[in-house]
């Protein structure tokens, strides 16, 4: 009987402190917009860590975790076939699609503190230029998606949270509203100060809201083109 019940409360007391981890982890991203995780995926597959987090989405072409390596030239419409080894602008994943996926997670596979992802509040700057506007601001997407052009708006409410989507490569501004306050939202881009998310070690992970924070890559120098990040995408945290 003793056995059994130290094992009952062995099995309580890790559920718990999940539990626990996993609140914490929410507040740490409802209140900043993100996470750093410095090795939790250490020796775990990306996707298994993933799915002890939240529920994943598939991506394009069905894949579940996405390797990102730098390259100087890629497929064309895509970041890396725009800037090669450049910096690559602020945005947010997916931009154009009707509602973005909700989290990015970034797992480090091979890091450097010089190659930080650089993350930008795209509330806050949402917030100086006006939720009013904000909201009507249409954009579109630079090509058509599934056979058709959708207009979007640059904010836009999806039940008890508001979706800021920003990404001035795949939107192009859609009505006179949304030239104005595209234009005011790149100057405040350019013009803002971002926070730098390293990750250094094999297992070091951030979590982005990505109906939030904007991201962006640093310039690549010569000795850096093996960095190695692997990319999933969560509908929800745990």
């Amino acid at each position: 009987m003793s056995c059994a019940y130290n094992a009952r409360t062995m099995i309580s007391a890790v559920a718990i402190d999940k539990q626990s981890r996993m609140s914490e982890l929410r507040m740490l991203v409802d209140v900043d917009g993100y996470a750093v995780l410095p090795g939790i995926a250490a020796g775990q597959p990306t996707a298994q860590v993933a799915a002890g987090l939240g529920e994943i989405m598939l991506s394009w072409g069905g894949k579940l975790v996405q390797e990102l390596t730098p390259k100087a030239n890629s497929t064309p419409n895509t970041y890396s076939g725009l800037f090669g080894l450049d910096r690559f602008p602020f945005h947010t994943d997916l931009a154009h699609w009707p509602i973005p996926p909700r989290y990015l997670l970034l797992r480090c596979v091979r890091g450097y503190a010089d190659v930080p992802t650089m993350i930008l509040d795209g509330r806050a700057i949402a917030s100086e230029i006006g939720g009013e506007l904000m909201g009507r601001a249409l954009v579109r997407p630079r090509r058509p998606r599934c056979g058709e052009v959708r207009m979007l708006r640059l904010q836009q409410s999806n039940g008890a949270d508001e979706i800021i989507r920003w990404d001035a490569e795949y939107l192009k501004p859609a009505s006179h509203v949304g030239e104005l306050v595209f234009s005011s939202f790149q100057s405040i881009v350019a013009e803002a100060t971002a926070i730098p998310a390293v990750m250094v070690d094999d297992g070091d992970v951030v979590i982005i809201d990505n109906w939030r924070m904007l991201h962006a890559r640093p310039a690549i120098a010569p000795n850096r083109r093996d960095r190695r990040l692997q990319r999933v995408y969560l509908r929800n945290l745990a």
